[in-house]
């Protein structure tokens, strides 16, 4: 537990959140940017409860214990997951370490109650048990949705297709189409969904249907980035869903432990202007060893500049990464013999970890090579660097057909019949956003993005108004209590 607490004068005139995030980094990152938001904007309080499956990741200490004095965060006891068989995917363990946190939280939300102005709870996609609770104590519940309005639209109408359909949505012939939306082919649905078998799709059905239960939802996007998605979702598309508020690009800032010291900050400084490709799969990637192998020999096939951080093979998917901090074997020996020596100076390969934020923001990069989780998305769009779509899990394959086909600020490489992007294609796909035409549309695009991202944000931005529409109406119901 992480408390610095309010004056007792502070803690009965400051209106206060709650935050429910799910266990992990990527779903905390813009929910953080959020807090701070309202904190410095709102004259908010805050306090973080955090489920967790043992031990509580350092990473994610080391965050709160940066934040501001009024935004506090407390570490509900583990839950006990033991029960579950080895393969059960990411989705089920955060769905039922959140559930299983129920009762924990609503104790702490007992004691919150007598202390703070407690007047909302912010949760997490996969928490609406914890509805029922904000509910149980006179508190408004809304959900922050951490992707794009695109998802959310789909969540809505994902009842819909679970009734029209008996086949694996994988199956469909055609795409379907998403009201505000490019059609999208099942294929590339969420990934949950690649299975309706599986328990992780029963949970998400589940909790798409429980989404009308709040009194709001947040998205981590903005109106010049999907314009109709979210005029759908403000326009009565789906009866009975609650008032959407767009408030992002909430993104991470500020300097990480060690960046400024960092290896690869250091090389950026000695590169060309915009000449760098920086090629990261987020802290839940990893490539097949084939894979890796062959995105090495497309680099060196590009004979651009690359900053890779590169993580062992063994380490696929995101398992119990997602939940603790990892021990990173050394992923060098995976690479091809030769290829260090061969690409020195013109690239850069670093294990498991580089300080994102100041890569994307450094003068010298001019490409990113991404897995489209959205918070690198975002980050990438902020700074106003064209992408690669190389989708792996979660929603990134729904969010690379948008970046691609859509706002139209990525190129994206072919997927061999066997699953495997080769070097060849790698080569041209990564010569062509560095040096090639393609790679100049998309420049442009995401250059006016860049703007919009900027501007959204200022005073009279409407990501800055949509969430003082929020906070007014937190404000008002605490006059009311």
């Amino acid at each position: 537990m992480f408390l610095k607490p309010f004056t007792m004068e502070e803690a009965q005139q400051t209106p206060h959140i709650v935050f429910l995030p799910s266990p992990g980094m990527g779903h905390l990152i813009p929910l953080v940017a959020f807090a701070k938001r309202l904190v410095h904007l709102h004259d908010f309080s805050v306090t973080f409860t955090i489920p967790n499956i043992g031990s509580s990741p350092k990473a994610q200490k080391a965050v709160f214990d940066a934040l501001p004095k009024r935004i506090n965060s407390i570490f509900l006891p583990p839950v006990n997951l033991d029960d579950l068989d080895e393969d059960v995917k990411i989705e089920t363990r955060i769905c039922l370490t959140l559930f299983r946190s129920i009762p924990a939280f609503r104790e702490t939300l007992k004691n919150l109650i007598t202390t703070t102005r407690l007047v909302a709870l912010v949760i997490d996609p996969f928490g609406t048990d914890a509805l029922d609770v904000a509910r149980e104590f006179n508190v408004l519940p809304y959900i922050f949705i951490p992707t794009t309005a695109m998802m959310v639209s789909w969540l809505f109408l994902l009842p819909k297709l679970d009734a029209i359909y008996s086949c694996e949505y994988r199956d469909l012939r055609e795409p379907v189409s998403i009201p505000g939306c490019l059609p999208i082919h099942g294929r590339d649905f969420l990934e949950p969904a690649q299975d309706r078998t599986d328990e992780a799709y029963k949970l998400l059905l589940y909790h798409s249907k429980r989404y009308k239960l709040a009194e709001g939802i947040m998205l981590n996007t903005f109106m010049d980035l999907e314009p109709r998605a979210i005029k759908v979702l403000k326009e009565g598309e789906f009866p009975g869903i609650p008032p959407v508020y767009p408030v992002g690009p909430l993104i991470q800032n500020g300097s990480s432990d060690g960046a400024s010291e960092s290896e690869c900050l250091k090389w950026l400084d000695d590169q060309p202007h915009g000449s760098v490709l920086f090629v990261c799969f987020g802290s839940g990637g990893a490539l097949s060893f084939e894979q890796m192998n062959e995105m090495a020999s497309g680099l060196e096939l590009s004979e651009q500049r690359f900053l890779w951080v590169v993580r062992s093979p063994s380490q696929i998917g995101m398992g119990t990464a997602y939940f603790s901090d990892q021990s990173i074997e050394d992923p060098f020996p995976f690479m091809p013999k030769g290829f260090l020596e061969r690409t020195k100076g013109r690239g850069l390969v670093v294990p498991s970890w580089a300080p994102q934020t100041q890569v994307l923001s450094h003068v010298s990069t001019g490409g990113f090579l991404t897995h489209c989780g959205w918070n690198s998305t975002l980050e990438s769009l902020v700074n106003g660097v064209p992408l690669i779509a190389w989708p792996l899990y979660a929603e990134q394959k729904m969010n690379a057909v948008m970046l691609v086909e859509d706002i139209k600020v990525a190129l994206r490489p072919k997927v061999g019949e066997d699953g495997v992007i080769r070097r060849q294609e790698i080569g041209t796909v990564v010569k062509s956003l560095m040096e090639g035409e393609e790679g100049k549309k998309v420049r442009y695009k995401i250059r006016e993005l860049k703007d919009a991202a900027a501007k959204v944000l200022r005073e009279d931005g409407s990501s800055t108004k949509s969430l003082l529409e929020v906070t007014h109406k937190w404000k008002t119901y605490m006059r009311i209590l």
